[in-house]
């Protein structure tokens, strides 16, 4: 028994080291904070030079990323620099060309009463975040927040995904070497490393991934009142009306869908049409897909793999909630599975219940196109929605009628791309946004500021009162 006691005892002791080299997660964090508060991070210079240095990161080690990528998750050079590397590039770009505004002081009104006063709104930086990444796109979903944080002030822990190794392991290596170390950190890991990180105090968190570890995450904010933005995700429905050009809205669907072998929080996690659409719309995907991938996907090397073998026997259990019309094929040895189209399929069955994140796409079909807005509202609400038609009104009408965190138009995903877009989730799908200004606001507090002079000091407000003073505030209220 004592030998058990010591052996746990040691690990727990090698837990805590793996955390950070500079000690256990509360000595961390406590470093950071002391940083922190010495002002450092509030020079508009340090968090200039900060985004540049993670620019410079990228640049430098951008052959090392797509392999680390390739390796993860067999992604395709271009698809890996498209998707995470240049996503960031743009991401630091646009941040680094209107910071100066953003962090400008902000002048509003004062009242008569107030006068003379000066009033503005002042950003200024929560203090220390946590940032924990997702798997799906390693270096985008952890980086990608990173930068707002930098540029709002901020210190920050990232903890990327221990499902993509090979990833996690380069950004723990490279991070230390070109951010400043005092303010930033990498924590490897876990669920153990995560509790951990989730039992201190932080500034505010930002999570990406699924629900049920995003309650956890929540729960864990609670204690300290800590505010979080959640990256979550659900079911996108993707609604092909009877007038859309079918032609090209199977190339955009197919590529929204299968690009990382649907392993996208926003992919289009189900389409909804009429049959007729459906019978027309279903062999235009089935060409789109095998002029992307060949007639055998599997031997492509733009196609990519499922993370692991739990995910892709998760994804094989599927299959079962319908017919399998187009592909199906799994290999689980190598995780993979082939581009998937279903159809007649069973509402209640997983598949339509739970999102698929994976390369299966169920369509459903309305014997009535009118049912699109109650089929998409019986449901929570998803992170994207996305909408085929040539007509302008029919667009606004689901739009206006359909909430989601996201959507687009004749198209799947490109809102992505629109730097001065947010992105985020709504009810289930999560809470809080970022990207460009957005994501500078999410982890900034706007301070609330007046500066009043000593001269002009009106009585009013003051004791004892009458009904003279009374008629007066009031006449000034007016």
């Amino acid at each position: 028994m004592q030998g058990l006691k010591v052996s746990l005892l040691e690990a727990q002791m090698l837990s805590d080291l793996s955390v950070a080299s500079g000690g256990n997660t509360a000595a961390l964090v406590a470093g950071l904070r002391a940083y922190f508060r010495s002002g450092a991070t509030v020079e508009l210079s340090w968090r200039r030079r900060q985004l540049n240095q993670l620019r410079k990161m990228l640049s430098e080690n951008e052959s090392r990323f797509i392999q680390a990528l390739g390796e993860d998750l067999h992604k395709a050079p271009q698809e890996a620099y498209l998707t995470e590397i240049a996503f960031l590039y743009a991401d630091i770009e646009h941040t680094l060309k209107h910071l100066k505004r953003w962090v400008r002081p902000r002048k509003v009104p004062s009242p008569l009463l107030t006068q003379p006063a000066n009033s503005y709104i002042q950003p200024e930086p929560l203090g220390v975040v946590l940032i924990i990444g997702a798997w799906n796109y390693p270096l985008q979903l952890l980086l990608s927040p990173l930068v707002p944080a930098i540029a709002a002030g901020n210190c920050a822990v990232v903890k990327p995904s221990e499902l993509a190794p090979s990833t996690s392991q380069l950004i723990a290596e490279l991070l230390p070497r070109y951010l400043d170390h005092d303010a930033f950190a990498c924590v490897e890991g876990a669920a153990a490393e995560t509790s951990k990180l989730l039992e201190q105090r932080w500034d505010h968190i930002m999570y990406t991934g699924g629900a049920r570890v995003g309650r956890i995450v929540m729960a864990a904010a609670v204690e300290h009142l800590t505010p979080v933005t959640l990256e979550l995700g659900g079911k996108s429905p993707c609604i092909v009306a009877d007038d859309a050009d079918i032609e090209l809205a199977a190339r955009r669907i197919a590529w929204g869908k299968f690009t990382n072998a649907g392993q996208t929080c926003i992919a289009p996690d189900y389409v909804l049409c009429t049959r007729h659409t459906a019978d027309l719309l279903v062999p235009a995907i089935q060409q789109a897909v095998t002029k992307m991938f060949g007639e055998d996907p599997q031997k492509s090397s733009d196609y990519g793999r499922i993370v692991n073998s739990r995910h892709t026997l998760r994804l094989a259990d599927l299959l079962s909630g319908g017919d399998v019309i187009y592909g199906g094929e799994v290999d689980a040895d190598n995780r993979y599975i082939a581009p998937t189209l279903m159809r007649c399929v069973d509402l209640e069955a997983s598949v339509m219940q739970d999102e698929i994140f994976g390369p299966i796409l169920p369509v459903v079909e309305l014997d009535d196109f009118g049912k699109v807005e109650g089929f998409v509202n019986q449901r929570e609400k998803p992170l994207a929605l996305y909408i085929f038609t040539k007509s302008d009104s029919l667009a606004e009408r689901i739009l206006s009628s359909c909430s989601s965190g996201n959507a687009c138009v004749n198209d799947c995903m490109m809102f992505m791309l629109a730097q001065d877009l947010p992105f985020g989730g709504v009810g289930a799908s999560g809470m809080g946004c970022y990207h460009g200004e957005h994501g500078f606001k999410t982890f900034s507090h706007y301070k609330a500021v007046m500066k009043r002079k000593n001269i002009l000091d009106v009585n009013l407000r003051y004791a004892p009162y009458s009904k003279r003073k009374f008629s007066l505030l009031r006449m000034l209220q007016k």
